[in-house]
């Protein structure tokens, strides 16, 4: 079932500020998403305080700089 009267001018009116609301909301996942993807890039996974290193590409130890 459809409905009887639709108004669009005025649904949309109604409607603005859902819209607006998932928009800001939307921005915000993506501030927050890439604050976190550049913390963990920035932190990176240097190893800190070991005497001794593995090395991912070889598995063999080395000592640490």
């Amino acid at each position: 079932m459809s409905a009887p009267d639709t108004n669009v001018p005025t649904q949309a009116r109604r409607h603005s500020a859902p819209i607006w609301g998932i928009g800001l909301a939307a921005v915000f996942g993506a501030a927050i998403g890439g604050l976190v993807a550049v913390t963990a890039i920035s932190n990176g996974d240097a190893p800190e305080g070991a005497a001794t290193q593995v090395d991912g590409r070889t598995g063999q130890e080395e000592p640490a700089n």
